[in-house]
């Protein structure tokens, strides 16, 4: 929730949304989160060393020691503390910077903030120094940089890019047989950046690690969601395991669904972790974890026909995509696949982002591809055959009401790209349905 927060508009950083993140019993201060009771000389550093660092935020009007009874949420005057801070920032860094503060009041007229301190490590001049020291974060308290680390920010490019809050992955491409046509119905994608740690720089991919991640992952939620992708075409899979191209820096863990048809594979998903090949670059090292699900179950329906099983044309009914999202993203936020993800790439699973975008490729018009049932075609608004669909990073994708929110969203922005109407109440039909049935 911390990213969700920092990347979120200040008209979206309410005082519920803070005392939703400081009630969960998990959510203890890290690398990139701090929380102050007020104002201390100790909150200046503590913004030079996540500056140094990886960013993160400091929220001022918490109890950061959490007794029975004690009150979390407590409050400041929002304009006194925010003087405060800058006074300090002024009087103690060289050179001279300052964060982001956004003063959230509460709700009860009492006329009490809780200060968010957002420190962006992109825009912050780094190495930030307090009397001629370098203050950084380790395991969530601050320390000072040691010389080679001093000089590692001192050669840093300017915007290295630190933290990543906005997830950009490549758009996938559709294999191709050997006449240049499509051998998929579609490919979905998406992804996320990741800082790497000082071991996960330099040494090759734990084969234990990588192991332990293609367990967590069939352990989430994302093979049910496959499974209903695949509309029952398939009752075994491989699970995630493994396979084709790996190097001692990138490893491929595929899951394909078997068949004894001619598209052997239904629905397969490839989850790619790749770490930065150059060790000793003055610009920041990253990972990346890309998600693809490749779907041919329209080309499976169809060997189906060809053997005496004629039918309508297969079309992939929306709720069937609904369930394969909310798989897809319950699994990038499963604290089990995040904490593997950090394992990899030795990071604090503090820093390991949410996806942010969501890639579509196919091999036909995508209104050609869904079930029509609630559906309306909209006058000359084109076609598409997929499309690139922003998240909402304000939404934290643990929640399962915000999860829900970030799915339909993209469906709708599904729906209006293949000049279709109707997604919003076909998905509220389904959900309805759902919540009757439970």
């Amino acid at each position: 929730m911390t990213t969700s927060l920092f990347a979120a508009a200040a008209a979206d950083l309410t005082i519920e949304r803070i005392r939703a993140l400081t009630a969960r019993p998990e959510q203890v201060e890290s690398l990139t989160l701090e929380f102050k009771r007020e104002y201390s000389k100790s909150l200046v550093t503590t913004i030079a060393a996540m500056a140094n660092t990886y960013g993160g935020m400091i929220l001022v009007g918490i109890n950061d020691k959490v007794e029975p009874g004690t009150e979390r949420v407590v409050g400041v005057d929002a304009q006194d503390t925010i003087d405060k801070i800058a006074s300090g920032c002024r009087e103690k860094f060289d050179p001279p910077w300052e964060p982001a503060f956004i003063p959230v009041p509460f709700d009860d007229g009492t006329g009490r903030s809780v200060v968010v301190v957002r420190v962006d490590a992109n825009v912050a001049p780094r190495p930030l120094l307090i009397d001629l020291k370098a203050p950084v974060r380790l395991s969530g308290q601050n320390s000072t940089a040691d010389r080679d680390r001093l000089l590692k920010l001192a050669r840093e490019e300017p915007s290295a890019g630190v933290l990543p809050m906005g997830q950009n992955v490549m758009s996938p491409n559709l294999d191709r047989d050997t006449k240049g046509n499509p051998t998929a119905d579609f490919i979905l994608r998406t992804g996320i950046n990741l800082p790497v740690g000082e071991a996960g720089a330099w040494r090759p991919l734990s084969e234990r690690s990588v192991a332990a991640l293609a367990q967590a992952l069939n352990n989430s939620a994302f093979p049910a969601a496959l499974q209903t992708l695949g509309h029952s075409s398939y009752s075994a899979s491989t699970g995630f395991r493994q396979h084709g191209y790996n190097r001692s820096r990138t490893a491929r863990l595929v899951y394909r669904a078997l068949s004894t048809s001619a598209v052997p594979h239904p629905v397969e998903a490839v989850v790619t972790v790749a770490l930065p090949e150059v060790y000793g670059s003055s610009t920041a090292a990253t990972a990346t974890v890309i998600i693809d699900v490749i779907s041919r179950v329209r080309r499976y329906a169809e060997t189906l026909d060809s053997v005496g099983r004629p039918g309508e044309e297969y079309r992939y009914p929306v709720p069937n995509l609904l369930d394969l999202l909310e798989g897809m993203l319950k699994t990038t936020a499963d604290p089990k696949v995040v904490a593997e993800i950090a394992r990899v790439t030795d990071i604090d699973p503090a820093l390991a982002a949410q996806p942010r975008e969501l890639h579509l490729v196919a091999d036909r018009h995508v209104k050609d591809l869904l079930h029509s049932d609630g559906l309306q075609e909209i006058p000359d608004a084109g076609a598409s055959a997929g499309g690139v669909f922003r998240a909402n990073p304000a939404l934290d994708l643990r929640d399962a009401a915000d999860r829900q929110e970030q799915v339909d969203d993209w469906l709708r922005q599904l729906g209006l790209d293949a000049g279709l109407t109707g997604m919003e109440n076909l998905v509220e039909g389904y959900r309805a349905a759902v919540r009757s049935r439970s």
